[in-house]
């Protein structure tokens, strides 16, 4: 068995970070119930720097613990394959999709194992939210394409999320708005929700981005209107909603302040601009933003519809939204640690180009 290794952050310091090697990949320690995964490919984006930045206020960090309560693994979507099983329903050599650490293995503990799925039964896991938990496995999954595996790893996950957003937006009646301005309008995220917006109609769109991405953002075709961060003063005064991708706390101020009654709803969604006040919102006018958790909205639509229901409902809109983005995303993929740390420095600072989607393996 080759040997594991970890991508180790610092909780309170993003750009302090290191390899450092794991006892994971040792099959011999596995338990009985328990499987090796190795960790074939991931995505990294936008989104995972959200995960960080709010590692500690929504409970990422808990995934997947890194031995050093001041340290933590980002979790990443991705694939991986059956390295090594003591369980009687998995078996090795499978491929699996599912949310992972930045590592080379994870060693889980399948439980509630079906024909298409099984959910991580380890104990720091408990508690947690389902769908970080559940793993699908690909032999049985009818959608699943080998060659389609990257845009799987870098929308599905993202694209769920904007699913998400839409629908409570939709099942508030856009909480009396009349447009939806949405912050780091070039991030994958807030495309996916833009695009939906603009599909079933009933509201404005608004993108707010900075002066480089304003082009791509303009191309799109999915927002009523673009405008840059140092124009956010001059936006139109109209009863909104605002979607914060970003998590920049001048911009959330920015938009607070030319809106102020006439917001209706504050979303905080992500943390893009993470080193620039992911989580203040301190005395802003108007209503106070609120968090958005994915899984909470899940759980709604699981009661309302069924997990039948809600999968063919997101799966039908993916499928529109995949044919839109292959129209402009360019896949790059990068192999061994130095790609990995040019690609989450690039992530921290904000660099990576809106029109690329990065997919990264240890080797």
């Amino acid at each position: 068995m080759s040997a594991a290794t970890d991508f180790i952050v610092s909780k309170n310091d993003l750009h302090d970070h290191a390899f450092t090697p794991s006892d994971a990949g040792a099959a011999d320690a596995l338990k009985e119930g328990e499987v090796l995964l190795k960790v074939e490919h991931f995505a990294f984006t936008a989104n995972n720097v959200t995960y960080a930045a709010f590692g500690e206020a929504m409970s990422y960090w808990s995934f997947f613990p890194a031995g050093d309560e001041t340290k933590g693994r980002i979790p990443v979507w991705g694939f991986a394959t059956v390295a090594a099983s003591r369980h009687p329903e998995i078996t090795e050599g499978e491929r699996l999709y599912g949310y992972f650490p930045m590592s080379t293995h994870l060693k889980a503990s399948p439980v509630n194992v079906k024909n298409g799925s099984f959910f991580d039964g380890a104990a720091h896991r408990q508690g947690l939210a389902d769908v970080y938990n559940q793993y699908l496995r690909c032999a049985a999954d009818p959608s699943y394409d080998r060659a389609q595996e990257a845009f799987q790893m870098l929308f599905k996950p993202l694209f769920t999320t904007s699913f998400l957003i839409e629908d409570q937006l939709r099942d508030n009646y856009f909480y009396g708005a009349k447009a939806v301005v949405i912050s780091s309008a070039s991030a994958k995220t807030s495309i996916g929700l833009a695009f939906l917006l603009k599909k079933n109609g009933g509201v404005r769109t608004v993108g707010l981005t900075s002066p480089g991405n304003a082009d791509f953002v303009r191309a799109l075709g999915c927002y009523d209107d673009v405008v840059l961060y140092d124009g956010i003063g001059d936006m139109n005064k109209e009863k909104s909603v605002f979607v914060d991708i970003a998590g920049n706390g001048d911009v959330r101020r920015a938009v607070h302040e030319r809106l102020d009654t006439d917001l209706t709803y504050s979303m905080l969604v992500g943390g893009a601009h993470w080193d620039k006040g992911a989580g203040g919102a301190d005395a802003l006018p108007g209503p106070q933003p609120e968090f958005f958790f994915a899984p909470t909205q899940v759980a709604k639509r699981m009661k309302d519809w069924g997990p039948a229901g809600f999968q063919n409902r997101v799966a039908e809109a993916s499928i529109a939204f995949a044919g839109f983005a292959q129209g402009w995303m360019k896949v790059r993929e990068g192999k061994g640690e130095a790609a990995i740390v040019a690609t989450y420095q690039a992530a921290l600072d904000g660099t990576i180009r809106p029109d690329e989607g990065h997919i990264l393996s240890f080797g």
